[in-house]
């Protein structure tokens, strides 16, 4: 007997695109607000850090966003999500629903799973540079 979702199977480079890309466009959000307060502003105060980690989002987030080095670019970003919830969530305290860093650590963990997935169906990886 066959699974009742195997036919879904067939879609899921497509999925695994359309996840990469809302992910990464909710991800480059940050840098803007914290560059160019858009959508709206951060609520931070802009430390040298935070205009070192507003870069990586902008830079990293587009790239993800269209797929151009995506696992390379997911590592960076898996590793530099990392680094941001021991610096600033982790000390407040260890469970991520009461310290703030649950979306860093989705981010985290989300950024490593693309590294191995790749970017999908509807990537530049794929379409230019013939990855996979």
């Amino acid at each position: 007997m066959t699974s009742p979702f195997a036919s879904l199977q067939k879609y899921a480079p497509q999925v695994l695109s359309i996840v990469r890309i809302v992910v990464a466009a909710s991800f480059f959000e940050f840098g803007l607000e914290k560059y160019f307060d858009f959508p709206g502003p951060a609520h931070i105060d802009m430390t040298p850090i935070y205009y070192i980690q507003g870069v990586i989002e902008i830079v990293g987030g587009f790239l993800l966003l269209i797929g151009a080095f995506s696992r390379v670019v997911a590592f960076i970003l898996s590793g530099d999500m990392a680094v941001a919830y021991f610096m600033v969530y982790f000390p407040r305290s260890f469970f991520p629903g009461q310290n703030g860093g649950l979306s860093a650590m989705l981010y985290c963990f989300i950024f490593l799973y693309l590294v191995f997935a790749g970017g999908g169906a509807w990537s530049v990886d794929r379409a230019i540079l013939k990855q996979e």
